[in-house]
């Protein structure tokens, strides 16, 4: 670089949440742990003792309307309107899709929260009435996780052969899809349904709130699903409930290929005729023991080839924050016109409407076929 360049340093991403609660929290919290790259310049809330609080707490200014935020009429935003580039909904299920119509009609990209209408209908509607803008997009972020980037990077490369398969047995209905649908560069074509419930006794020791002291096993419910995609794809669900935070129940990703297979971080694949091996993604976790750099994801890596780099490191961030903040810079570099859509309207919504299929069809008993809806086909 000759001395005289300019060097450009991006500009942070400017966002807005709709909404205070749990979910909202993470995106305020990515914003205050990389200030350089993220801004959250107000949130929307209800009433103003929710708003004392979460300016306290979060330090973020707050407004009790939605077209206070997009016009910028915050406190403390000066001669200047403050106004966000983009707008989180972090909002319940049935205010969400009216959320976003009013963001949309104001002329301002969206970040929907999972999922973005109630229902079917809700999404349908929906998707008529903002779909066509290209302005909404899903706050989907299982995809981003850093575990999952590299398993994409594998299939991606070609080292399974042609991805066949998911078994996800980690979260639940759309976010499973999602992820499901991503790993193996599905579309939003029919897909066909099996479900089933079981109930049987599990020890909860951990809940959203932290640990509770629980003894004695309790009965809980699991669902089991297969999603037939077409093309030879399938899907196979399994998910219990509190599996998020119950240590009892781990995690467990398989992605099947006509050439291998990954199992969680083992990657088995045939080389040669006669050879087939089996390696492991590696996580390079700075701040153990004797490493004086601060507990950081580094990178994730199989055979010497670096699958993920974390571009965050010095936030110390855990990996379901690294997918927010890998989220919230892929919608920046879209809004830039940098890159594509991180996850646009159709994708969640054809993910909410599996994971609803896949409710349907466990509370039913009966198989469930869902149809190629209006969004299937949309860029």
């Amino acid at each position: 670089m000759d001395d005289d360049e300019e060097v450009r340093v991006p500009q942070p991403v400017t966002f807005g949440v709709v909404g205070s609660g749990w979910r909202a929290e993470f995106f305020v919290r990515v914003a205050r742990l990389l200030p350089d790259r993220f801004r959250c310049v107000g949130v929307v809330t209800r009433t103003a003792e929710r708003g004392a609080w979460v300016e306290a707490a979060w330090g973020v200014p707050t407004v009790r309307t939605i077209e206070e935020l997009v016009t910028g009429a915050l406190p403390g935003a000066g001669v200047a309107p403050d106004r966000p580039e983009l707008v989180v909904t972090a909002t319940p299920w049935p205010v969400t899709p009216d959320a976003v119509r009013e963001i949309v009609d104001a002329a301002v990209p969206v970040l929907a929260e999972t999922p973005p209408a109630p229902d079917v209908d809700g999404l349908r509607a929906l998707w008529a009435d903002v779909g066509p803008t290209g302005l909404v997009q899903v706050a989907e972020h299982s995809p981003f996780m850093p575990s999952h980037q590299a398993r994409r990077a594998v299939v991606a490369a070609g080292t399974i052969g042609e991805p066949t398969q998911v078994q996800v047995s980690s979260t639940h209905l759309y976010h499973a899809a999602g992820l499901a649908r991503h790993l193996l560069g599905a579309g939003r074509g029919p897909v066909t349904v099996h479900a089933q419930a079981f109930t049987a006794p599990l020890l909860s020791p951990l809940e959203r709130d932290g640990w509770t002291g629980k003894v004695d096993a309790e009965p809980t419910r699991q669902v089991l699903a297969t999603l037939d995609l077409g093309d030879g794809r399938s899907v196979l669900y399994d998910f219990t409930d509190n599996q998020w935070h119950n240590p009892l129940r781990t995690n467990r990703i398989v992605v099947r290929g006509s050439h291998g297979e990954i199992v969680d971080d083992a990657v088995t694949r045939r080389v040669d005729e006669r050879t087939v091996l089996t390696s492991r993604i590696e996580r390079r976790q700075a701040g153990l023991e004797q490493n004086l750099d601060g507990f950081d994801l580094e990178h994730l890596s199989m055979d010497g080839q670096v699958l993920y780099r974390n571009p965050f490191v010095g936030a110390r961030l855990a990996d379901d924050d690294l997918a927010v903040a890998h989220l919230l810079d892929a919608s920046g570099a879209w809004l830039r016109g940098d890159a594509p859509p991180p996850y646009p309207l159709a994708d969640g919504c054809q993910d909410h409407l599996l994971g609803l299929a896949i409710e349907e069809s466990a509370r039913t008993g009966r198989e469930v076929r869902t149809a190629a809806e209006a969004w299937a086909d949309a860029v």
